[in-house]
């Protein structure tokens, strides 16, 4: 295994520091907004900023640095160069940088998708504002650095059960029914300095007829938990998500319906932040990447997907006709959205593109952060629940998942059964469902390996 550079076991003396840092990310003129197929939109103003929000925590002359990005993806290629940037102004080694997107889907277009290229609305990604992103990510890092004091913290979780969503595949499918919560506070006065999240959930609510930016119910969830924790910044990871969604909760698909949700979940938040304990000084850091090789998918013929586009729009056809629920409808439409994105793909297989693609993606980052007695595992792309609460389930110690972190996949990585019925998030998918059970055995190996 490919290892980075081990952080200080307990006992090394010290004592926690920790920082917090924020900068707007937020783009300064009109520009696309990413996030649904087929939909044109502009960027028309904001509604509320799109932040790079960072927590340096420091133990024994070890850091971690836990960068969240208000925006639908983040690239490899992007995060690399990122950490360069940020480790030659701080010292910490970039196998130590997590960034995490959000993944809203009201936010600018940031990391390029070979399914999509077919879009006719789909810009290519402007490197101006991944720059600008960049600029703004290297200078919450910095503050965060800069602003270390000595700190105490403890983890603990929430219930978040029913609040947002749950399973968009199945309404009787898995879900997650817990966050992560890791609250961080200042020794000398013992106020809350800052709070990381790692929750599961697609921040779906807005749909495609908005075009503000936004960070959607995230936005109203870090509010309602800043409010309540005297100002500490929140640093909002997102779990395991690739088949949960608010789809079968919302009442419409508006501002107002995000702050009701929003505001469920961070009061929820909140609740378990108050009866957070033990804190500790003694908070060893540690971090860990392994480099995962993995086969990706072979794309069929042109005409067999032409074939399964024609029968998949029939069938969502038919379910408009027969006045479908609209939880059924949109999982059908999207289902039409993935067969359009098949097609696409069968194209670049034609061409030898996809095979280009293959060799880009055959290596996968897995990224653990070992925080106190817990640890953060870090993957890229949108993985199905279903494999973080088995790594869960099975890990030596206490762990919280977070995913579209370091890297985007191309999209998701589904179970089997996913696999074998089709949909949606099975059609765009580069790797195989046999890519999620090697990244959980990846990361098992991993944490048995770490301090």
């Amino acid at each position: 295994m490919e290892h980075g550079g081990r952080g200080a076991e307990a006992g090394t003396g010290g004592g926690l520091r920790a920082g917090f840092g924020r900068r707007d990310i937020t783009p300064s003129k009109p520009c696309f907004v990413v996030g649904y197929p087929h939909a044109d939109r502009i960027s028309t103003g904001v509604h509320d900023p799109l932040f790079a929000s960072a927590v340096c925590l420091e133990y024994g002359g070890s850091a971690v640095l836990l960068i969240s990005l208000d925006v639908l993806f983040v690239s490899a290629e992007w995060t690399r160069d990122s950490r360069e940037v940020i480790s030659r102004r701080t010292g910490i080694p970039g196998e130590a940088i997590l960034f995490g997107a959000t993944h809203t889907h009201s936010g600018p277009h940031t990391a390029e998708v070979m399914a999509w290229r077919e879009d006719p609305v789909v810009p290519p990604v402007d490197p101006t504002l991944l720059a600008f992103m960049r600029e703004q990510a290297l200078a919450a890092a910095v503050d965060a650095w800069t602003s270390r004091e000595p700190a105490e913290a403890a983890w603990c979780r929430a219930d978040v059960r029913g609040l947002a969503g749950g399973n968009r595949i199945d309404p009787e499918g898995a879900e997650d029914p817990e966050a992560g919560l890791l609250l961080i506070r200042r020794e000398k006065d013992a106020g809350p300095l800052c709070v990381v999240s790692v929750y599961g959930m697609h921040p779906t609510v807005l749909h495609e007829d908005s075009t503000l930016f936004s960070s959607d119910f995230i936005a109203f969830a870090r509010r309602t938990v800043e409010d309540a924790m005297d100002g500490a910044g929140l640093v909002y990871l997102n779990g395991v998500c690739g088949d949960q969604s608010p789809r079968r909760v919302v009442k419409a698909q508006t501002f107002a319906e995000a702050e009701r949700i929003g505001r469920a979940l961070g009061e929820r938040f909140v609740a378990a932040l108050k009866e957070a304990a033990p804190f500790a000084r003694d908070f060893p850091i540690a971090h860990a990447v392994h480099s995962l090789h993995v086969e990706g998918k072979c794309f069929p013929a042109v005409e067999e997907a032409e074939a399964r586009l024609t029968q998949t729009r029939r069938r969502f056809d038919q379910l408009r006709t027969e006045g479908a629920p609209t939880s059924t409808l949109r999982t059908a439409e999207c289902t039409v959205f993935g067969a359009e994105e098949v097609l696409t793909l069968a194209k670049a297989e034609r061409s030898g593109e996809a095979a280009s693609l293959r060799e880009s993606y055959g290596r996968v980052e897995i990224q653990a952060l070992r925080l106190g007695d817990s640890f953060v595992a870090a993957w890229p792309g949108e993985f199905f629940v279903e494999y973080g609460l088995d790594l869960k389930r099975r890990a030596r110690a206490r762990v919280f998942v977070a995913t579209i972190c370091n890297g985007e996949l191309q999209g998701y990585v589904v179970t089997p059964a996913a696999e074998a019925v089709g949909g949606y998030e099975a059609q765009m998918s580069l790797l195989p469902a046999s890519a999620g059970a090697a990244v959980v055995e990846g990361t098992l190996a991993l944490l048995r390996e770490m301090p």
